[in-house]
């Protein structure tokens, strides 16, 4: 990891994207795009698809143009003199000082988009579309979008979230060493939660690790996904980082169940560690062979001009093949996170006291009929359970010319906790 030296986007890769988008724009016969950006704090899987065409702050509001400069509506006075204070240190920027506003409301849009002559016409907007995993109906606000209803009643706004975002997909060289980089930081990150973990520490602590060796790498990680015990069924935030509570402390024969994001530069890695305190519980080594035989039918299934529903159908036949259940999804793609593999609704049908909560539905698989082509990233994280024993386990992978490029292969097993006990 030392060794690697820090990647940088180019005005190379602004010009490759942009060009792309403006093919598409032409394509589809749009006039501009509107693309809103979701708030910098948003967590795992934001909505920032502002930051592709900016290489900037993420929270931005971006008019582009087919014709002539984007313009960037920052969300506050704040942004701007971020802005400056990296244009005094040299930093290689996209979005020149005359392009930016500095509020992002309806009426800055409008604005916007009437200095632009775009009062009539073709607007492509990304926004308006669901997204997986939080916004099932879109981000943009209910008043804002109706007010620029009724200021443009001659401009046809078309969602195109869900086509242009494909075209993002494959990505270019200079994003490949970027997610290179990310993985490299996401396993540095497990290996010294690995170096933390033993009966007797607090999991606080352990959390603590994995986050400051992202930071000490020269990123900040979204929170991570953390559970711990001696047989977590669960997948989120820790309790204590939203209720008042404390942290567990590890015993022996516990489990840490934890999905690790690491985000450099824009682009995004994932990392499921399964670590265990002492020795494996035996359904828990049985549920990682499963998963393990999943991971790797979908490394030799993700080739070019297969589909991301081919890699689906490969992974589940051993999952279908065993007698225990899925967690989750096993896959999904990254940068940006819009394929998401289906996985049955096992919760109703698996789990002790499920039947209190709502029934819930077996889950579809979304961009199914993607194809895949060199540079797609994908997070490949089968998992699998026998009896209340979870193994989540997988890491970044990356379609090559020949086949999948194993990013993390650390962390596509399960791990042994080698922390120092503390004494009770």
């Amino acid at each position: 990891m030392n060794d690697m030296a820090v990647p940088t986007f180019s005005i190379a890769e602004r010009d490759r994207r942009w060009d792309l988008a403006r093919t598409f724009m032409e394509r589809e016969g749009l006039d501009a795009l509107l693309v809103f950006g979701e708030h910098e704090d948003a967590g795992p899987a934001p909505f920032a698809y502002d930051t592709w065409f900016t290489n900037s702050r993420p929270g931005t509001t971006l008019v582009f143009p087919y014709e002539g400069e984007p313009v960037v509506l920052f969300p506050m006075e704040m942004f701007t003199k971020d802005h400056l204070e990296s244009t005094r240190r040299g930093d290689v920027l996209w979005i020149q000082p005359q392009n930016i506003r500095t509020s992002r409301d309806s009426r800055a849009i409008a604005d916007t988009l009437h200095e632009l002559r775009l009062a009539q016409g073709t607007v492509g907007v990304v926004g308006l579309e669901p997204h997986a995993p939080w916004h099932p109906d879109g981000i943009v606000p209910y008043r804002l979008w109706s007010t620029l209803l009724d200021e443009f009643p001659h401009v046809a706004f078309k969602p195109v979230a869900t086509a242009l975002l494909r075209l993002m997909m494959p990505l270019g060289a200079e994003e490949i060493a970027v997610v290179r980089y990310a993985a490299s930081i996401g396993d540095a990150m497990v290996r010294a939660m690995v170096d933390t973990a033993a009966a007797g520490v607090s999991e606080s602590v352990v959390y603590a690790a994995g986050m400051a060796a992202g930071y000490a790498y020269g990123t900040t990680p979204a929170a991570m996904h953390f559970w711990s015990g001696p047989a977590p069924l669960a997948s989120g935030l820790p309790q204590w980082s939203y209720r008042p509570q404390a942290p567990r402390t590890l015993c022996d024969g516990d489990i840490i169940s934890a999905e690790v994001f690491s985000n450099f530069g824009g682009r995004h890695t994932q990392h499921q560690a399964t670590i265990t305190i002492g020795e494996p519980n035996e359904d828990l080594q049985r549920a990682a062979t499963v998963a393990r035989a999943a991971y790797d039918a979908g490394l030799q299934a993700m080739r070019p001009g297969r589909t991301f529903g081919d890699v689906v159908d490969a992974m589940r036949a051993p999952l279908n093949a065993a007698d225990g259940w899925e967690f989750g999804p096993a896959v999904h793609t990254l940068n940006p996170l819009v394929g998401v593999s289906g996985f049955p609704a096992d919760l109703s049908r698996q789990m002790a006291g499920a039947d209190a909560y709502p029934p819930e539905t077996d889950h579809s698989t979304v961009f199914g009929d993607v194809e895949l082509v060199p540079g797609m990233s994908f997070a490949l994280e089968p998992n699998y359970v026998f009896g209340r024993h979870l193994a989540y386990i997988g890491g970044t992978v990356i379609v090559g010319e020949d086949g999948a490029i194993e990013l993390n292969p650390y962390t596509a097993r399960i791990l042994r906790a080698a922390g120092t006990t503390t004494a009770s």
